[in-house]
């Protein structure tokens, strides 16, 4: 055996936890080179500069080769290669982009913009270049959240430049300048929708790992515009705990859904307060809304921001939380969404989505065969008892609303789509139309 396969079989117990694969047998090991004397130098080639466990690959990988009996040094380079995604014709300042990430909420006022904010500087903050859009032509919010020096815009090779704050790329309609008296933008939406259109396309981004888009709240013409405008990679969800706030991140990530955008990971805002000074957590707006889009779409990433005085403060500062108070636990939620979506972004784009098939089988039932290539079954009947949604089941309080009774037991599924990541939604012969099933409910079947 030659010392060059010494080497990498000494790595192939390192295995990258979201695509599954040893980092050797990923293609990750490049540029290796042995000299006589045994000194081993290579680089680790991952799929993104953000990688939430570089470091852990970097020391993993000294370990195994230092292991070899003659091996007297080792240097190991971290380097990344994104994937490049292919803009539409005439997105010429998206060229250079790799990932375009949709932050959304379907209702104003729920911290959407907070949230885009400190995930674009927290991806920053952890390698990646970055550029952050803010879509919202009639109330931009990016220019009273981070405030560059250097505020002019300008044309270079018929692009416009992007202002530019502690390394992120900026671009805003609240950046450009408006005549004597203008204020808040009065526009129908064909005029709005060729704003954004003209704002995004045609500034000159760069190379960016991750671009942030600010999506505008709600889920009409000009949202389905934006996501049609351009190849979005995912997007992140932003909600609050109200049931009402509940019911329209639904329609939000339906929206998604029908776009073949992946919703990767949620965020609810405002979950709790700890009262100063008796520490106790209180729910001032409610609570299940989190738990609810869990048991429901399947989350793996779901995520609690509280309500703290300190949030509206550094957004009305001009300068990110996580950048100026990174040590605080709201700033590390920030840096756990961040590794959430460079992890979830990396499994979709060089690993594909590990789901489950699920068929229906007539005299069998739903068969749902794991991607650890276990094979699961559900009398349909039963399955169908099972629905969560909100005509089955009160949707903040889980109090059945469905008679299994008045389930036939010869049901059987008229169609069976994927939605989103983790859940299929199933329509049924009995006229049910709005069965959920997250992946590790199929999973699961009763015992028989």
């Amino acid at each position: 055996m030659s010392k060059e396969q010494e080497v990498l079989d000494s790595m192939r117990g390192i295995i990258d936890p979201d695509l599954g694969k040893d980092i050797v047998s990923l293609g990750f090991i490049k540029q290796l080179d042995i000299s006589e004397e045994g000194d081993v130098s290579f680089s680790v080639e991952l799929t993104t500069p953000a990688c939430p466990v570089k470091e852990h690959f970097k020391t993993s990988c000294e370990r195994a080769v230092s292991a070899l009996p003659w091996v007297r040094s080792v240097r190991v380079s971290m380097t990344a290669q994104a994937r490049q995604s292919a803009p539409r014709a005439g997105a010429a300042g998206l060229a250079a982009v790799s990932n375009l990430i949709a932050v959304s909420s379907c209702k104003g006022g729920v911290g959407k913009s907070t949230t885009a904010v400190n995930l674009a500087y927290a991806l920053s903050a952890a390698g990646a270049r970055v550029g952050l859009f803010d879509a919202d032509v009639y109330g931009p919010s990016l220019p009273t959240m981070v405030r560059p020096e250097q505020a002019d815009l300008y044309q270079r090779n018929e692009l416009i430049v992007p202002l530019e704050y502690e390394g992120v790329k900026l671009m805003s309609f609240g950046f450009v300048p408006k005549g004597e008296g203008d204020g808040a933008a009065i526009m129908r939406g064909p005029m709005v929708s060729q704003v954004i259109n003209q704002l995004l396309t045609s500034t000159d981004w760069g190379t960016l790992d991750y671009l942030v888009i600010d999506m505008p709240p709600g889920t009409g013409d000009i949202q389905l515009t934006l996501a049609q405008l351009v190849p979005l990679t995912a997007a992140v969800i932003v909600t609050t705990p109200q049931e009402l706030s509940f019911v329209d991140v639904v329609k939000g990530i339906q929206m998604f859904d029908k776009l073949k955008v992946d919703t990767v990971a949620v965020v609810e805002n405002m979950s709790y307060f700890i009262c100063g000074e008796c520490k106790t957590r209180h729910e001032l707006f409610g609570v299940g809304a989190r738990r609810k889009l869990v048991e429901l779409f399947g989350f793996k990433n779901a995520f609690e921001v509280p309500l703290v005085a300190e949030v509206s403060r550094y957004g009305d500062s001009g300068r990110p939380m996580v950048l100026e108070a990174p040590d605080n636990p709201v700033s590390q939620v920030y840096r756990d969404l961040c590794d959430a979506v460079v992890r979830e972004i990396s499994t979709l784009q060089h690993a594909g989505v590990l789901r489950p098939s699920v068929s229906f089988e007539s005299g069998r039932g739903v068969v749902v065969n794991g991607p650890d290539g276990r094979q699961h079954l559900w009398p349909a009947a039963d399955l169908r008892r099972a629905c969560r949604c909100a005509l089955c089941v009160e949707e903040m309080t889980g109090k059945p609303l469905l008679d299994p009774n008045r389930v036939p037991d010869d049901v059987y599924p008229l169609s069976m789509t994927p939605m989103g990541n983790y859940a299929v939604a199933i329509a049924w012969s009995d006229g049910h139309t709005s069965s959920i099933y997250p992946y590790t409910l199929l999973m699961d079947p009763p015992a028989a």
